[in-house]
């Protein structure tokens, strides 16, 4: 069992640090603040060339300064040779700070799961917009398709998923959201545009899945049809099984959005 951990361990760190090597630190300034994040270029890459763009949005664990924690989940699956190889993009790991969040809501950590309540009236936390701001600047300069522009996120990124949709209904050609929670009112601002695929685990003692099961039911309602799955066995770490669907990536390069 010894040996068996550390192998793992192993394994794990040697696939972050892939990860970390691949994807460059940058920082985006809007407005006097700023957000740090990591960007993964395709191989080979070709500035004459126009690429899919990958935002991915991560966890409350991972938020801090150190423009490294973010990579934490998700960042080794996009680094893997063969996928890069398969689907070259531009993927932008944004890192949210410690007292900031993705998505405008109160969060009752007092309670487990937590409780949940969202705000889509009022406006986007700073790093939301900056996040939105980052990903607008890539496409003003000409880099990216816009037709092939996704977005991810786990958890607190989950939330910050169906956030940024909702306020950019036009934007992404799609959207995984994975443990994560969204305002049901306003999944009929996007659900026609932009299609979901939504995960979360059945034994999630943070984020309830019920939410993700309601995210569904409202997109159902608005006359869409999103994707959907609930692993039986699988805690708040939904991302695990998730990372290993042999489809992930494939799922999010099959849609393009009509601009």
């Amino acid at each position: 069992m010894k040996t068996q951990l550390i192998v793992f361990l192993t394994l794990l760190y040697t696939g972050f640090t892939v990860a970390q090597e691949s994807f460059e630190p940058a920082v985006y300034h809007s407005e006097g603040d700023s957000l740090q994040y990591r960007i993964q270029y395709p191989l080979n890459y070709d500035e004459t060339k126009k690429y899919p763009l990958i935002l991915f949005m991560h966890g409350a664990g991972e938020r801090g300064s150190n423009n490294t924690s973010q990579l934490t989940h998700g960042a080794k699956l996009f680094a893997n040779t063969g996928n890069r190889n398969a689907f070259p993009a531009i993927v932008i790991f944004p890192q949210c700070p410690a007292d900031s969040y993705w998505a405008n809501v109160d969060v009752d950590r007092n309670s487990a799961p937590v409780g949940i309540t969202f705000h889509p009236d009022k406006k986007p936390t700073p790093h939301l917009r900056m996040a939105t701001g980052l990903v607008n600047s890539f496409i003003k300069d000409g880099k990216v398709d816009t037709t092939r522009v996704y977005v991810a996120g786990l958890s607190m990124g989950g939330m910050g998923t169906y956030e940024i949709v909702q306020r950019n209904p036009s934007l992404f050609a799609a959207a995984i959201a994975i443990c994560g929670a969204g305002s049901i009112e306003s999944a009929t601002k996007y659900a026609a545009s932009t299609p979901f695929w939504i995960i979360h685990g059945a034994k999630d003692d943070v984020v309830n899945p019920i939410y993700s099961i309601e995210m569904a039911h409202a997109i159902l309602k608005a006359g869409a049809t999103p994707r959907v799955t609930i692993y039986e066995h699988a805690n708040h770490n939904s991302w695990d099984p998730a990372f290993a669907e042999p489809d992930f990536l494939q799922w999010l390069f099959s849609h393009t959005q009509q601009n």
